[in-house]
């Protein structure tokens, strides 16, 4: 190899480690934010959280959210992008099944929302107080930063062989900007509503939730995924965003407005 060459790769190694290591020290004061979240009450909330209890909740919800990242996003960027059948379908599978690995790792934790729509129907339905629920939130960016950022040393620091997307990041093409919004909008309320009501305590799923809730979503990505690559999910689009930067980034906006309007819609139709 050239000098040239071997002093390109190097600076290269640089910036990336560099990188890794700045991504690093974000994730650890976020965290430790977020960790600390629960000393702290909102205006009119006057029973104070259990910090353990809290601790342990925005923990797993950090966790689970860094899995399904890394195992979805992971699943399109290591199968070259939806470029085929068989691909579109593992992507979906891969989401699905995150999902139903983490509802029954971490769910009996944190209730494995793994998903900012999910929380703001569960806050909404008045299953969970509102500084926790942005706790959770929080906590799910975090992760799925933390999830993206594992993606990112895996492609960048050696030489896997990647296709359409390094990143897996949500995107939609010129002129789809409406059929983005309804089918962000959409697919998310019967996610939500699906997640809402087979979770009800008084005629939910029981243990066959976490089940029904992952092939839903395996259901939601194969129809969506031709759309905007699907989200569902604003944290599980803007950890790859920030990674992506670019176009990834001007359409961010429209993967957090409306799976938080479909989560919202989804809460409304489950209210009793």
């Amino acid at each position: 190899m050239p000098d040239s060459l071997r002093l390109a790769a190097a600076v290269e190694q640089v910036k990336v480690q560099a990188s890794l290591r700045i991504i690093e020290r974000i994730f650890a004061e976020a965290l430790f934010f977020v960790l600390n979240f629960s000393k702290f009450r909102p205006v009119g909330q006057y029973v104070p959280l259990n910090y353990a209890v809290m601790k342990n909740k925005y923990l797993a919800e950090a966790l689970g959210t860094m899995v399904l990242v890394l195992m979805g996003c992971g699943a399109a960027v290591m199968n070259g992008g939806a470029v085929s059948v068989p691909a579109v379908l593992t992507i979906a599978f891969a989401f699905g099944l995150s999902v139903v690995a983490m509802a029954y790792a971490i769910g009996p934790v944190s209730g494995c929302h793994i998903n900012p729509a999910i929380t703001l129907g569960v806050w909404l339905s008045g299953r969970m107080k509102a500084g926790e629920a942005l706790g959770y939130m929080l906590a799910q960016v975090i992760g799925a930063i933390a999830g993206s950022a594992v993606l990112y040393a895996l492609v960048h620091t050696g030489a896997v062989a990647v296709g359409a997307t390094e990143t897996g990041a949500n995107s939609f093409a010129e002129g789809n900007l409406v059929p983005a919004l309804i089918a962000e909008t959409v697919f998310t309320f019967i996610f939500v509503f699906v997640v809402l009501r087979t979770t009800d305590p008084e005629n939910g799923a029981g243990n066959f939730a976490g089940l029904a809730i992952g092939l839903t979503l395996v259901l939601v990505h194969i129809v969506c995924i031709p759309v905007t690559g699907t989200s569902v999910n604003p944290a599980r689009s803007i950890g790859p965003a920030l990674f992506e930067q670019g176009e990834a980034l001007r359409q961010l906006w429209v993967f957090i407005v409306a799976p938080l309007a479909g989560g919202a819609l989804a809460a409304l139709a489950c209210r009793k």
